[in-house]
């Protein structure tokens, strides 16, 4: 599935995604039933390569979630990330900088986050947020948004020479299927917790948001932390895209399992 991997130095058009996509699976029960089958096995996959992740304790991964209100980013952890420790994953939802936060560069908070060796780290929102957020409501330059995309690629790559390993996955819904999964938390009592009704100004920026989500993951996709461009209108393929691509960076750590301690000879022990 690395189709849909923004490649370095391209330049992303969202029209050229389907958010509807769903590969070479139908979207019907029994297609999306087969889609399911292989998503659980790759997340009782993600299971054991966790395990070695974690026991190495010499590299980490990062993953960054980015997309529109309703996309799916808490869906994707809830399903894809089922099958790991949480011991060995932490999840960061970055919110409105603190004042605190404020007060030094931006991604400051963002460091402070970054996954220890050994771990997973998932970022729901991220960084990506000033360069987003701030650009669409006029709240920093043009100029300072370009330093913003180069001082995120630097960070980024100091992360992964340091042993990092980082996917970027843009959760790409369409605006109708926002306005469904809007009009389901109103009508949903159990969903009604998650209603915010800044969702409704934001959702006015729609076009704006859509060619910033361009500008940013066109100069920012890189060899060693690419973007990829998720269709997301079926939750069941959008979980089965992101696991794909997370079981493949962590197949590529060639991570084997640790040796047992020297000097233990294992076939004489015994445990009284």
């Amino acid at each position: 599935m690395t189709h849909y991997q923004v490649k370095s130095g391209s330049k992303l058009l969202l029209k050229d995604f389907d958010p509807d996509e769903t590969g070479h699976y139908k979207n019907t029960d029994q297609e999306k039933d087969k889609a399911k089958a292989e998503t659980a096995q790759l997340i009782a996959r993600l299971d054991g390569l966790q395990e070695r992740l974690y026991a190495n304790a010499t590299r980490s991964l990062l993953i960054v979630l980015q997309g529109m209100d309703t996309s799916g980013k808490d869906g994707t952890i809830r399903h894809v990330m089922s099958g790991v420790n949480p011991q060995g994953c932490k999840v960061v939802a970055f919110k409105v900088p603190s004042q605190e936060e404020l007060s030094h560069d931006f991604l400051w908070r963002v460091h402070r986050e970054a996954p220890p060796k050994g771990y997973i780290g998932i970022f729901n929102r991220s960084h990506y947020e000033d360069v987003l957020v701030t650009r669409v409501h006029g709240l920093v330059s043009e100029k300072v948004t370009k330093q913003r995309f180069n001082q995120i690629k630097e960070f980024e790559e100091l992360l992964y020479e340091n042993g990092t390993g980082i996917l970027k996955f843009f959760l790409h819904i369409s605006k109708d299927e926002q306005k469904k999964r809007l009009e389901a938390r109103v009508a949903d009592p159990e969903k009604r917790w998650k209603w915010d009704s800044g969702d409704l100004e934001e959702r006015k920026f729609w076009d704006d948001y859509m060619k910033a989500f361009e500008d940013v993951i066109s100069a920012t996709s890189t060899k060693c932390a690419p973007w990829y461009v998720v269709p997301a209108n079926r939750k069941w393929y959008r979980n089965l895209v992101v696991a794909d691509q997370v079981v493949g960076a962590l197949d590529g750590m060639n991570l084997k399992t640790p040796p047992a301690p020297e000097g233990v000879d294992f076939s004489k022990l015994k445990i009284v």
